[in-house]
């Protein structure tokens, strides 16, 4: 529905022919601008609110007291059925980071839900079968628990650059003393609203920067370096795919139009990984949340992963 709306202020109110590199471009930054402003309102705000009633030791304790993989596999599968790109990815990554959910947990969430999420797979079976399918969750997902259960084990909570607030009602407190609903939910406004703003900037900046790829980088662009006869076609698929910016519904049509172009099905599904995954626009999104030692770190180790999931599926397939 919002999509539609937008296509109808530029191509109808503002006169932009569809197909325009300008008017598409525009039309990428006023959808994923508004939408994940919205999500960042919306689960912030829930997820302060809620947090409110939680006993953050308790949750930390619990989670402790899982096998260290157990959570990272649980994170990683809650990808599945979140269906976001990579920058709309980050409110709930934020969130979990505000519930205090351990990092690397967190980080298990945030590769796996744009790479694996639901509409990927249904697009992806649609157009390659079971198999391939079938192949791309289970690396996937590997690559998700594998990259969160890494960074965790790395104890780089220190920079981690939003600092998470104390919120009344988190410890518990004598019946007596219980905090109002209306209290509940200004303090979560309140928390919500500081965290938008320090935020917002960076939103903007990531979004306008994936709008001006998605308009102006053309297909024959990338196919003229990743074909079959290059050897680190793979490396140079995955090379390209990390500067663009696009969600799995906009992705996986490329996808298919490069295979169909001769790029063999390892190379050409390591650059959609790459494009969904890892992007120069949610670096700058979560360069407000992260310090860049962090951020290094994960593109590192999940553009690594994709690397080596592409030239295992070019020679099994």
């Amino acid at each position: 529905m919002w999509q539609s709306a937008v296509d109808r202020i530029v191509y109808e109110q503002l006169g932009m022919a569809h197909g325009e590199k300008f008017a598409d471009a525009l039309n990428f930054f006023i959808y994923d601008s508004v939408k994940i402003v919205f999500l960042l309102v919306t689960i912030i705000f829930l997820i302060t609110f809620l947090r409110s009633f939680m006993n953050a030791e308790k949750v930390r304790a619990y989670l402790s007291r899982k096998h260290p993989l157990s959570a990272h596999v649980f994170a990683a599968l809650f990808g599945i059925i979140t269906p976001f790109c990579s920058c709309s990815a980050i409110p709930l990554f934020l969130g979990f980071l505000q519930a205090r959910i351990p990092l690397g947990i967190t980080f298990s969430y945030l590769i796996s839900a744009p790479m694996n999420n639901e509409i990927a797979i249904a697009m992806l079976f649609a157009l390659f079968g079971w198999k391939i399918t079938a192949i791309y969750i289970g690396f996937g997902l590997l690559v998700a628990i594998i990259g969160g259960f890494i960074i965790g084990r790395m104890k780089m909570e220190q920079y981690v650059l939003i600092p998470v607030k104390p919120i009344e009602g988190e410890i518990e407190v004598p019946k007596e003393e219980q905090i109002s609903l209306k209290h509940r939910s200004f303090q979560a406004w309140e928390y919500t609203y500081d965290l938008i703003v320090k935020v917002l900037p960076y939103v903007f900046l990531g979004v306008g920067l994936g709008a001006f790829i998605h308009g102006y980088v053309p297909q024959d662009f990338i196919i003229a370096y990743t074909g079959k006869d290059n050897p680190f076609a793979v490396i140079v698929a995955v090379v390209l795919g990390i500067p663009m910016y696009s969600n799995a519904a906009g992705i996986i049509p490329m996808v298919d139009a490069l295979t169909a172009k001769g790029m063999a099905i390892g190379t050409a599904l390591a650059f959609m990984m790459a494009v969904t995954a890892l992007s120069l626009p949610e670096a700058i999104i979560l360069k407000r949340i992260l310090h860049i030692r962090i951020i290094a770190l994960f593109f590192g180790i999940v553009a690594l992963g994709i690397i080596a999931i592409g030239y295992i599926f070019n020679f099994l397939i």
